[in-house]
């Protein structure tokens, strides 16, 4: 039974089983960029062929990452990854916390690199240089007497042989984040239009309505264009309103989302109901009244007597921008009609009393709605992997002992040191230590 669990364990803190997985997780990742994800059925039957929609459907592909295979090998390298850390890090852990002042004394004359240096001076005046030597290339030494010797011990970045593990943690970490994200959080969308609000969005592919906790108004949506008539942006002015407060407001646009409680909004798309919003205003009473109206129709301002319409539409030398001719009267007489550009204003004149009257084209703006209560934590995760990478990689556990001994009247002085990476730079960085102290002890001469 013994010999069962420990295979069983050895199986999953095999190194050869994370490559596995991860090579199984690349080629899963490569279909679903290739084979688009939450199509139609009949979008990959036309495309694929009825056979194989049918074994796509049944391998979970058109919604791959979310499928129980692919959760399945993402538990997996996470449980590989938690059983290679437990077998592997005490003995890691051992090593930074290690006294390496108990080194066997006969382990120092194998180690490479190594330099000897022998002087006529006493054993005291000359641990003394060492240290001054030690420190001037910054290790700071520790010592104790060995074997009727001096043996000093210093090292650099004992901490750096975790990185890995920081690595490990930091991909559990994103993992964590990732399901949090997506059994916690949701997806949807909203057409909203202009001067109206709402707290409820409907989630992608169920279409099922998901209630916000607060409301979000659309105050203005602008749609600019390119020379040649193409959209160049589409802009919303968005507010969030609590308790039919205002408490936050933006303009966004493409990829310079709101966000609010954990709530995010993506301007992307907008539809156009071919309806106009006008704001008029009587300028002698301040009245004012906002109106949406459809072109040929005649629309009353009961509180003013007003009454006014769109008769005709002319494109201006810019594409896609239009001109609109109004007629409006107050019951004072008759007025010429008049014509607008789409977003201006202008003022009206009829008998004694002036008006100012703006109009723009009624437009709703389609919001992308995220909540992923996980993202923190994939923030964090990425964060940790960056510098675990940057540990494991770039830094590495340095030591150095020096051996002092007084041998036949004589000081014997034995240096050196190993470092667990990176040697070629550790052997730089010992010369320059060793020409330190050998520099310090000819002082003595």
């Amino acid at each position: 039974m013994s010999n069962q669990k420990n295979s069983i364990w050895s199986f999953f803190a095999s190194v050869k089983l994370a490559l596995f997985v991860l090579f199984l997780l690349a080629v899963a990742s490569i279909i679903g960029t290739v084979i688009p994800q939450n199509s139609p059925m009949e979008a990959y039957v036309q495309q694929y062929g009825e056979n194989m929609a049918r074994l796509f459907q049944v391998l979970d592909i058109p919604d791959m990452y979310n499928s129980w295979w692919f959760v399945s090998l993402l538990v997996l390298l996470g449980l590989n990854l938690t059983i290679c850390t437990i077998e592997r890090l005490p003995h890691v852990w051992a090593m930074v916390v290690l006294d390496n002042l108990q080194t066997d004394l006969d382990r120092l004359p194998k180690m490479n690199p190594r330099k000897e240096i022998v002087t006529s001076a006493s054993p005291e005046n000359t641990a003394v240089q060492v240290r001054a030597g030690l420190n001037d290339k910054g290790w700071k030494s520790k010592e104790t007497e060995r074997d009727g010797g001096l043996l000093l011990f210093a090292q650099k970045g004992p901490w750096t042989r975790l990185g890995v593990y920081v690595v490990h943690t930091s991909i559990l970490v994103i993992f964590a984040g990732a399901m949090i994200g997506s059994y916690f959080g949701y997806k949807g969308s909203i057409m909203l239009p202009e001067t109206r609000k709402t707290d409820t969005i409907y989630q992608f592919q169920t279409q099922k309505p998901i209630n916000l906790g607060f409301e979000v108004l659309c105050k203005r949506f602008t749609l600019s264009h390119y020379p040649n008539g193409a959209p160049k942006e589409f802009r919303s002015d968005l507010a969030i309103l609590e308790n039919g407060k205002e408490v936050l407001s933006k303009s966004i646009v493409v990829n310079d989302p709101l966000s609010y409680k954990g709530h995010t909004f993506y301007q992307s798309s907008y539809q156009s109901y071919e309806k106009f919003l006008v704001t008029l205003v009587n300028n002698q009473t301040q009245n004012k009244e906002l109106f949406l109206i459809e072109p040929g129709k005649e629309i009353k301002w009961d509180g003013e007597n007003v009454t006014f319409g769109i008769i005709n539409r002319n494109m201006t030398d810019t594409p896609m921008k239009f001109q609109y001719k109004i007629w409006l009267t107050d019951g004072s007489g008759s007025g010429e009609p008049f014509w607008i550009t789409d977003g201006d204003s202008m003022t009206v004149s009829r008998g004694d009393t002036q008006y100012t009257f703006a109009m723009k084209e009624f437009f709703a703006t389609g919001l992308q709605v995220t909540k992923d209560p996980g993202v923190w934590y994939v923030y964090l995760g990425c964060t940790l992997m960056l510098l675990g990478l940057m540990v494991a990689f770039f830094l590495s556990h340095q030591r150095v002992w020096v051996y002092i001994k007084k041998e036949n009247d004589e000081t014997h002085i034995m240096i050196c040191g190993n470092s667990n990476k990176n040697k070629p730079a550790f052997e730089k960085s010992f010369e320059a230590l060793t020409a330190s102290i050998t520099a310090k002890v000819q002082t003595l001469s």
